[in-house]
């Protein structure tokens, strides 16, 4: 089994590199790393050096990644995707170099999203320096579509240490690799792509203040403001350029005691298993997955 230390970052293509990142900037609030790459723009929330990277392009995900202990760790990864039937690339130094880590492997999971495996993230030892004051803290979960949520949750707690932390009926499972609910989504979809990118923010008033900082900018809320049952989490979900959403939360769930918990059943037909504060609900916008640039057969 491999051993996923953390979500790393999502690389997504633009069409319209710049206006991509202004509304990073100036709408989630997100800081521009500027690492003097043409046609590549890296985005900052955290520690990490990015957590969302624009390649100038077609609009699409390109790779969402996960991080490993060490160069071992991913040697070892290699070998295990192998020997399970998957056909693995290996980066080199200028993929590396654009994502920012040590090494890096990718392979298409049974289902069409590109993963990418890194070791060696860079870190920044500097305060981030957000394009606005909205309050985000830390890059918080990624969520990836599957036309089968049960074979998907199969598929990342068999090959790799994902758990289920709880179900949405056949529409969703939130799966954790540490103590936070979930860092990991999947999403029933038709087509593999990435469902949503997710923000913790600092205070519950940030969630309110930047609901109405997005409103008076008159982008589109596609859910939310409410509080999900399952984290506990109060989000906020809006669509940004290129098709992809963004999500605000805060107050996600911990789970501290791994051999307590017991995955719960969500009926996503019963008012409520949703959004606690019944609001109205809907699936996010899926930004579709591409064919990945940088790393090929």
């Amino acid at each position: 089994m491999i051993e996923l230390v953390d979500i790393a970052y999502v690389r997504s293509g633009a069409a319209d590199l710049a206006g991509a990142v202004r509304f990073a900037t100036e709408v989630v609030g997100l800081e521009h790393v500027d690492g003097g790459e043409p046609g590549v723009a890296h985005l900052r929330a955290d520690s990490r050096h990015h957590c969302l990277a624009f390649v100038e392009g077609v609009s699409g995900v390109i790779a969402s990644a996960f991080t490993v202990a060490g160069p071992g760790a991913l040697a070892l990864a290699e070998t295990e995707l192998e020997s399970r039937g998957f056909t693995v690339w290996r980066g080199g130094a200028a993929d590396a170099r654009s994502r920012r880590v040590g090494a890096l492997i990718g392979f298409d999971d049974p289902f069409g999203n590109r993963i990418e495996l890194v070791c060696g993230q860079q870190t920044l030892a500097r305060p981030v320096r957000p394009g606005r004051g909205s309050g985000i803290t830390e890059f918080g979960h990624l969520c990836l579509d599957a036309p089968d949520v049960a074979e998907a949750h199969r598929f990342w707690s068999t090959t790799f240490n994902a758990r289920a932390s709880d179900w949405i009926g056949d529409a969703a499972c939130l799966m954790r690799i540490d103590e936070v609910h979930h860092k990991l989504a999947v999403f029933q979809g038709d087509r593999p792509g990435l469902c949503h990118v997710n923000f913790q923010v600092a205070e519950l008033d940030d969630v309110f203040r930047n609901w109405h900082h997005l409103q008076e900018r008159d982008v589109l809320i596609e859910m939310g403001p409410g509080r999900h049952p399952q984290s506990g989490a109060v989000f906020l979900y809006f669509l940004g350029p290129e098709g992809l959403t963004y999500e605000y939360s805060y107050g996600v769930r911990r789970i501290t005691d791994e051999a307590a918990w017991r995955p719960r059943y969500f009926d996503p037909a019963e008012r409520g298993s949703i959004d606690m504060w019944l609001g109205p609900t809907q699936k996010p916008i899926t930004q579709p997955q591409l064919v990945p640039e940088g790393i090929r057969p």
